[in-house]
């Protein structure tokens, strides 16, 4: 296993890490979640991703319950969780004040544990002030409930009115932003927070290498029974494969399974270990079902390996999607 510093902090996270969304307390039950939790966690994968928001907790219980049964020493592990979505009630969703210090009560009495490494802010929230919500994620840090707290799908501008307010108030920054990242969804990795990752030392923990199970290959003629899109709670992301963007999004993943096939390794090694290749990525959030899932998405390290510049840009004419950069005028 690689492991990666967390931007410019002296946190080290291994570069492919195993997140709970869609599948544990939802899809998978805990005894399959021990399985995973466990090949990944004897493979050196030391960081696991959750959320209240996932199985409306139940991902968060399960995951707390695989830890204590385990019984894995808790410095060897990187925890996170997100707060936005933590129930029906008014003040049960959003980044208020109130909402992140009980929703991280709350999250970390499901996950048995006293604190939290990473805590996220898991979107932005129009609703409340920013410097609102910089004093209260500086607040869980100096409670000692997390080490250090980010954002997720952030843009760049809110990004650094949080930095801005938290050096003005003397407050703990944002240290990292969870963005999605993939061969699909490259602009606001690879363009908008580009500036950030020097700037702020910035660091990024991405999610959906494989764009939702597209870049797996297995929708390339169809949904199959069983898969995540055949089921109801997904029919959104099913439903999109039938208009234009998503006609296109397919068209690019028939794309990198005719790559994959002739570097001899499956679309989805390919697709995670590209996302490996981008030097600002802290850790690669991965998700699986099974073990032999976890197994076979490791082997993107070495696969990581392989990708040199030319198969790079290879990819890069193939999918036609690399985002321009700013002109350079001197």
């Amino acid at each position: 296993m690689e492991y990666r510093h967390l931007g410019n902090s002296g946190l080290k996270v291994s570069a492919l890490s195993l997140g709970a969304w869609a599948t544990y307390g939802a899809q998978v039950g805990e005894d399959d979640t021990y399985a995973c939790m466990r090949t990944a966690y004897e493979a050196g994968v030391n960081f696991f991703d959750n959320a209240e928001a996932y199985a409306r907790g139940e991902a968060e219980v399960v995951m707390g319950n695989v830890i204590k049964k385990a019984g894995w020493k808790r410095s060897d592990l990187v925890i996170s969780t997100k707060i936005y979505w933590g129930g029906e009630g008014p003040n049960d969703r959003g980044l208020s004040r109130k909402h992140i210090v009980e929703g991280t009560d709350a999250a970390l009495a499901r996950l048995q544990l006293d604190y939290v490494d990473l805590i996220f802010c898991h979107r932005p929230d129009y609703h409340t002030p920013i410097e609102e919500t910089v004093r209260a994620m500086s607040h869980v840090i100096d409670q000692g409930k997390a080490f250090y707290w980010g954002t997720s799908e952030w843009s760049a501008a809110e990004i650094m009115e949080a930095h801005a307010i938290a050096r003005r108030e003397r407050l703990v920054p944002p240290q990292m932003e969870q963005p999605q990242y993939n061969l699909i969804r490259r602009e606001r990795v690879e363009k908008e927070h580009l500036p950030l990752y020097a700037k702020l030392g910035l660091g990024i923990t991405t999610w959906s290498p494989l764009a939702s199970g597209l870049l797996t290959g297995k929708y390339n003629d169809g949904i199959p029974a069983g898969s995540r899109l055949s089921h109801a709670s997904y029919s959104f992301l099913a439903e999109r494969l039938d208009t234009e963007e998503g006609r296109r999004d397919l068209e690019d993943a028939r794309k990198v399974a005719a790559l994959a096939k002739e570097l001899s390794v499956t679309p989805a090694q390919l697709a995670i270990a590209w996302c490996l290749k981008n030097p600002h990525v802290s850790t690669v959030i991965t998700g699986a079902s099974r073990p032999d899932q976890v197994t076979e998405n490791l082997k993107a390290l070495t696969v990581a390996e392989s990708l040199t510049d030319e198969v790079l840009a290879r990819i890069d004419e193939t999918l036609g999607n690399k985002p321009e950069q700013p002109t350079d005028f001197r």
